[in-house]
């Protein structure tokens, strides 16, 4: 199986791709940053059926798509890239939100624009969106990256609807807090907090069931499901007081 991770320099995309290296599948691992995707390549050559790297910006569009292109023939994508401008209650520059919103939204369709057509004229394919448990309930400092991820969520829900009678499976991992980069920016407690492992096994339980919707762990999930079943003032009053 040729699969295309996205993110693939540290993280989740990091160990997605180690979880992956087996010689019966061809990665192609995709990130900005060249020295890490080599480091990563070079770990992953003895054990994966061959290992390819592209190094891209997924906010820089037009190089973006002629490298998938460029890529040729592939049976999963994982879109796990993206990025986090970290928590703040102020209000966010239009710069940062519109970089975020590139990286963790736009860039999903400028690869898949790409792909589906291949997908739909060979009748199979699985793409794999990641997005996050803070899709479900958007807090004031993280109001552009839960916004971003919800986006995500129901962009994620139309293509599934669209491309399922073309034997296209979409699947959606909504992660809660995992260790990675993303949460190393975080100065504040953070609940059922995972280590990178654990939770790639949990994606990769999703993904190898082929779960539509696959939110992590599920007490975090059921908490959030409690909350957003409150009324809007008693939610109201919980946000303020978490905020002040």
């Amino acid at each position: 199986m040729r699969i295309l991770i996205t993110g693939a320099s540290s993280g989740i995309g990091e160990e997605l791709a180690r979880s992956y290296s087996n010689t019966d599948n061809e990665l192609i691992l995709l990130a900005r940053r060249q020295e890490k995707l080599l480091a990563l390549q070079n770990e992953l050559i003895p054990h994966a059926k061959s290992v390819e790297i592209v190094v891209a910006d997924l906010s820089a569009f037009d190089i973006l798509q002629e490298k998938i292109k460029n890529i040729g023939h592939v049976d999963m994508v994982i879109l796990n890239g993206g990025i986090s401008i970290g928590h703040s209650l102020e209000i966010t520059p239009f710069k940062d939100f519109k970089k975020l919103y590139d990286v963790n939204l736009l860039s999903a369709h400028a690869i898949l624009e790409i792909l589906l057509p291949e997908f739909k004229k060979r009748q199979s394919g699985k793409i794999v969106f990641i997005s996050s448990l803070a899709s479900l309930a958007s807090m004031p400092s993280s109001k552009v990256y839960s916004s971003s991820k919800r986006a995500l969520n129901a962009y994620a829900e139309g293509i599934r609807y669209k491309y399922r009678p073309y034997g296209i499976k979409v699947i959606t991992v909504l992660p809660g807090f995992i260790k990675s980069e993303l949460t190393d920016k975080n100065d504040f407690h953070m609940p059922f907090f995972m280590s990178t492992q654990k939770g790639v096994k949990e994606i990769r339980k999703a993904i190898d069931k082929n779960k539509f919707f696959y939110p992590f762990p599920l007490r975090f999930y059921l908490i959030i499901l409690l909350f957003n079943s409150l009324p809007s003032a008693l939610r109201q009053r919980i946000v303020n007081s978490l905020n002040n």
